[in-house]
């Protein structure tokens, strides 16, 4: 007898569906073909295990499984459920009238309970655009795939549970979430908050920038000048995530398999790698591609600290996607785009012993150590950062001052403010939504200088030698202030606060 039921791969963050059919005839032997690994050819041990454990038998008979499309690689534990149902269907000891009307996925242990899977939430989308009725899956990613409405999701715990719906035996109740609700619970209550930061208002002040236009920033100075303690807090001043951006985001951490059981995020990604890092960790890919660090951070900030520290290929990859806001990963039998819009945050010191002609320091470095140390990070990736700033240590009076700064409620409020102006200038451009994602024909539009702003930028890129990309940052984070203003032109004053953020460029730092 042929059966056919449902799964799905993940290819990229987007679902494809997978159908498992199923003959069971006279004969001996189990043949799995479709291009499956090793995962899902050991499969079988799983399911006869699970299927002995539950009183039902793995027939002893000629078993053959075959998943389509064949020539598309299938990969995982999560089909074991699928072909599971499948063999039982095919073998009349449950009703298969209706298990081709839904998505079946899940890994079985050997009593039959399920583990958890990957990318619950695009397959739910993939089964709610392709017709399906319902989709079964393990009980530990049921709130990700409830997220989309318009389809029975149901979580369930050991397969006996699916058995027992099919034999229409059991009470099974499909999950619902009211999406709109969990994802405004706890939008407005930030883990870190600026208030608990002493001094360095004049680098709040930039990071306010930074996050208004979602311009990337570097941060400069010797060891405990609050580097870490202040990019830690600036996911709690960026505009909430519309609901849009909480589903893209919350896609991609379904795909690597680190939504878990919190269902819709309402809170920025903060992502932080450790500078041993390697490029595919980093921008993503494998023999079994994965979504990297920058995906990961999709929507929220990505964080390099010691950002000399870094292989400098590292680095290096990260150009195009700066620039792109996605990566794509080329291989001889697959391209696959993941999204990568964020905002990069990195802090370094300013030399190998930590600290920047400082003749009271207690480690010094010559000319040449800073040299060779900072020549590490090259020009083209600093050009792609908006915001360079020194970050000095913060003086006795301000550590011990016991009044709170001001909080990240307040700065949020402003970032927000000019963040909707920002919208509004950019409605008509589908993937421009803030300054830092201008391109030059936007940025000549919108950032028109008088004589006199045109005339102090002129002589900052002379004596600083600065770069034509330099030029456009410039020009774009001087529009962002403008915007904290509510100014509806740039002037002077705003090109020259803008021209103070690129300390990198200055004669005496990179030589």
């Amino acid at each position: 007898m042929l059966v056919k039921v449902f799964g799905s791969a993940i290819f990229g963050v987007d679902a494809t569906i997978i159908t498992v059919e199923v003959n069971v005839e006279k004969g001996i032997g189990y043949h799995l073909v479709g291009l499956p690994d090793n995962t899902i050819k050991e499969s079988n041990y799983r399911i006869a295990a699970a299927l002995k454990n539950n009183n039902y038998n793995f027939p002893g008979k000629k078993i053959t499984v075959n998943m389509a499309p064949a020539d598309l690689r299938k990969e995982g534990s999560a089909y074991d459920l699928t072909i599971a149902i499948g063999i039982l269907a095919a073998s009349g000891q449950i009703k298969s009238e209706e298990v081709d009307k839904y998505i079946i996925m899940g890994e079985l242990s050997l009593d039959g309970g399920l583990q958890p899977i990957k990318g619950a939430l695009s397959i739910a989308i993939k089964a709610k655009e392709e017709g399906f009725k319902g989709f079964f899956l393990p009980e530990q990613n049921v709130k990700e795939a409830a997220i989309v409405s318009g389809i029975d999701v149901y979580g369930v715990e050991n397969i006996s549970q699916v058995i027992d719906f099919f034999e229409e035996k059991g009470t099974l109740q499909p999950t619902t979430i009211n999406t709109r609700e969990e994802f405004y619970k706890n939008l407005d209550f930030p883990e870190f908050d600026f208030a608990e930061v002493r001094g360095q208002e004049s680098i709040k002040r930039c990071m306010e920038i930074a996050a208004a236009g979602g311009h990337n920033i570097i941060l400069i100075g010797p060891p405990g000048a609050g580097k870490t303690m202040l990019a830690k807090r600036l996911p709690s001043i960026l505009p909430p995530m519309t609901l849009r951006e909480a589903l893209e985001t919350t896609k991609i951490h379904s795909v690597a398999g680190k939504v878990k059981d919190t269902g819709l995020m309402n809170q920025r990604p903060f992502r932080s790698p450790h500078h041993s890092a390697s490029s595919v960790s980093l921008v993503g890919g494998g023999s079994y591609p994965q979504p990297g660090e920058i995906s990961l951070a999709h929507n929220g900030v990505l964080f390099l600290d010691e950002l000399p520290e870094f292989k400098r290929e590292v680095l290096e990859v990260m150009r195009q996607p700066l620039e792109d806001r996605e990566v794509t990963i080329s291989r001889a039998k697959f391209t696959i785009t993941y999204p990568s819009s964020f905002m990069l945050v990195a802090s370094m010191n300013p030399s190998p012993g930590g600290y920047f002609n400082d003749p009271n320091a207690p480690v010094s470095s010559s000319p040449n150590e800073m040299q060779r140390y900072l020549s590490k990070i090259s020009g083209p990736l600093l050009d792609r950062i908006d915001i360079h700033i020194e970050v000095t240590p913060v003086p006795f009076e301000k550590l011990s001052d016991t009044r709170n700064g001001e909080s990240s409620v307040e700065i949020r409020k402003r970032v927000t403010q000019a963040r909707e102006i920002q919208s509004q200038r950019f409605a008509m451009s589908e993937a421009i939504h803030y300054n830092a994602q201008m391109t030059t024909k936007q940025i000549r539009e919108y950032c028109k200088l008088d004589d006199t702003s045109l005339q102090l930028l002129k002589t900052a890129m002379e004596r600083l030698n600065l770069s034509a990309r330099a030029y456009d940052r410039i020009l774009k984070v001087s529009r962002t202030i403008a915007d904290l203003e509510a100014s509806d032109t740039v002037n002077s004053n705003h090109i020259a606060e803008a021209i103070q953020y690129r300390s990198l460029d200055r004669e005496g730092w990179l030589g």
